[in-house]
């Protein structure tokens, strides 16, 4: 009788323990005061793979790789199954699907949707972005901007200083000035520099006055267009910061604020490299990332009310770390194939000529032995832009390299320049994190981040 007993009293608190489990799974996780947001642009499995292997080896981990939760996202955009970044970074930032091209709009090309960046100013947050591109390209853009075409730059310049986003670090100096005044193509007039010190920020323009700045509103402005690649810089003699330079001072003066901050930090320069098949190009960028990363990560574990979450934008390239990859080679190329591209010169005609190709290749990647198709490939590229030009650069030494990317002519078929539809990797640390664990969609990632913080989206 005592043993039955004994099985009752046992089953009842088994039951007990089993109604309480949805209740104790579905408790909100700690507050969470402050989100860093860090994207690598262009980031796919592929790019963090190549940077494992080549940055520390393949049994090592970068850092984001030691954060608790992993998910992966889809990244599709309304109108395609391949996204851009301004249709990714609206779903990043909105939790809303756009058409390629948009930001922060609806598909219908006019309608604004909240950002996670505004709710969390309309709650009294302290807000930034930071990016390595200009900071009126599309991912910053769709945080702090909505405009019916990524290419509005001016405009979407102008809106990021009205919207009055605490800290501001970048390239794109260019939207910020008025044509005739230093490097400005602004057609309007406007001087949002001299705009921005009206309105109580300190304006900056390299890593030394950033290091120096204080105070609560900062806006840098590093280079007229996008910042030089890691790999260029010693070459050029930049004064740009870094990206964990940049994130170094945005969170040191963001987290003045007693209600807390949302910052998005971006890696954007991942993507121009993998546009280019320029495997060295994305290793360095990632390195530039990763130690972005590690110093948000020193940040979140010593505030435990910090949530830490990375992810990318979308796939470029279709990266694959292939059995044949010569890392010997890609250790050879000491520049960007748009740094090379620079050092190319033309015959009468505006061709380039055939030794000016052989010494930039022989000079900057070690290879002296192009075939005459190689030679021909570069020059087929004469009228174009550097960058262009750089693609076919970046294409032949990815080749020699065994790179597994995509083919340069189905790059050509796309509107996108080579972005793909993979999926892209998550990791989050901090309070919530196990929230972004899982097969996610991009929409999912702002829309948890905001009812973390406790702000609101449009639905």
């Amino acid at each position: 009788m005592l043993r039955k007993r004994l099985f009752t009293v046992f089953l009842a608190l088994l039951l007990s323990l089993a109604l309480l489990v949805p209740a104790v799974s579905a408790a909100a996780p700690l507050p969470v005061k402050n989100v860093i947001f860090m994207i690598g642009d262009g980031m796919g499995i592929g790019a963090v793979q190549l940077a494992r292997n080549a940055l520390v080896g393949p049994d090592g981990r970068l850092v984001m790789e030691t954060f608790p939760a992993l998910g992966l996202a889809t990244t599709f955009s309304a109108d395609n199954a391949v996204t851009d970044s301004a249709a990714a970074g609206t779903a990043l930032a909105t939790g809303h699907k756009t058409k390629n091209g948009m930001v922060s709009v609806l598909p219908d090309g006019t309608t604004p949707v909240t950002t996670i960046l505004e709710a969390a100013q309309k709650k009294g947050l302290a807000t930034g972005l930071i990016s390595t591109n200009t900071i009126y390209d599309a991912t910053p853009a769709a945080f702090g901007a909505h405009w019916g075409t990524r290419g509005g730059s001016a405009e979407i310049a102008a809106q990021l200083l009205d919207h009055n986003i605490d800290v501001l670090l970048g390239g794109g100096s260019a939207y910020f000035f008025p044509a005739g005044v230093e490097d400005g193509v602004r057609k309007d007039g406007r001087n949002l520099a001299t705009e921005a010190q009206a309105k109580g920020y300190a304006v900056v323009r390299d890593k030394d006055a950033l290091a120096a700045v204080g105070g609560t509103k900062v806006l840098g402005l590093f280079h007229s267009s996008y910042m030089n690649y890691q790999k260029d810089r010693a070459f050029l003699g930049t004064s740009e910061p870094t990206l964990a330079q940049m994130a170094a001072k945005a969170l040191a003066i963001l987290s003045q604020s007693k209600n807390g901050f949302f910052v998005m930090i971006e890696g954007a320069r991942i993507d121009h490299a993998a546009h280019a098949a320029d495997l060295p190009g994305v290793i360095a960028e990632m390195k530039d990332f990763n130690d972005a990363v590690a110093l948000a990560r020193d940040f979140a574990a010593a505030h435990p009310d910090t949530l830490l979450v990375v992810t990318a934008d979308h796939d470029t390239m279709g990266l694959s770390v292939t059995e044949p990859l010569d890392y010997a080679l890609l250790k050879q190329v000491t520049v960007s194939p748009e740094f090379m591209a620079g050092k190319l010169e033309k015959d009468s005609a505006g061709v380039f000529t055939e030794g000016s190709i052989r010494q930039a290749f022989a000079t900057y990647a070690g290879i002296t032995d192009l075939t005459p198709q190689e030679v021909a490939a570069v020059q087929a590229q004469s009228k174009y832009p550097a960058y262009l030009v750089g693609y076919a650069i970046g294409s032949i030494i990815a080749a020699r390299a065994h790179a597994g990317v995509v083919d340069p002519a189905v790059r050509a078929l796309g509107h996108t320049g080579g972005h793909t539809g993979n999926m892209v990797p998550v990791y989050a640390m901090g309070p919530g994190a196990s929230l972004f664990a899982g097969v996610l969609d991009n929409t999912q990632i702002p829309r948890r981040m905001a009812a973390l913080l406790g702000v609101n989206l449009t639905e």
